[in-house]
């Protein structure tokens, strides 16, 4: 099997047992950086964990989520971008950050787009649930919801 080459031709310097030398740890401030952006997308799941539907809010904490996992994505995907370009490691956490910023992202962007085809529904299902004390209540409101759901995209063929 032929030698592995670096861009540009060159081979990277071997290190014990042959294998390419590691790079060097990041500077702090990236470090920093991708541990901030590990923290904030961190947030923004907790962010959708805390969303109540009954909550008249609750499109503000969705947007929360959307804005804190858009900051997490950035500030995680800058750190790896100047480490790479300053030829040490990726700052531990980064990659992780990206992944639940993508997570949060692609979470808050359904919720949005559920509010905005959805939202007169779930307003009213979330009203309801509000109202409901018993659990008969609860699923009379599942039932109205559903039924409301089913006539929105045609599924019974009434509008």
């Amino acid at each position: 099997m032929p030698p592995a080459h670096a861009p540009g031709g060159k081979q990277p310097p071997a290190g014990p047992g042959g294998k390419a030398a590691a790079l060097p740890p990041p500077e702090p401030a990236l470090r920093h950086r991708a541990l901030a952006a590990l923290f904030v997308a961190l947030l923004s799941l907790a962010g959708l964990l805390g969303f109540n539907i009954e909550a008249p809010r609750a499109i503000l904490v969705v947007i929360y989520s959307l804005l804190a996992g858009a900051t997490a994505l950035w500030l995680a995907l800058t750190a790896m971008r100047r480490a790479r370009r300053s030829r040490t490691a990726r700052p531990r956490g980064s990659v992780a950050a990206t992944v639940i910023a993508g997570v949060g992202i692609g979470l808050a962007g359904a919720m949005l787009m559920a509010f905005g085809l959805f939202g007169r529904q779930l307003s009213d299902y979330g009203r309801c649930l509000s109202g409901a004390n018993t659990i008969a209540g609860s699923q009379t409101c599942y039932s109205r919801f559903s039924h409301a759901l089913d006539r929105e995209i045609g599924l019974t063929g009434r509008r």
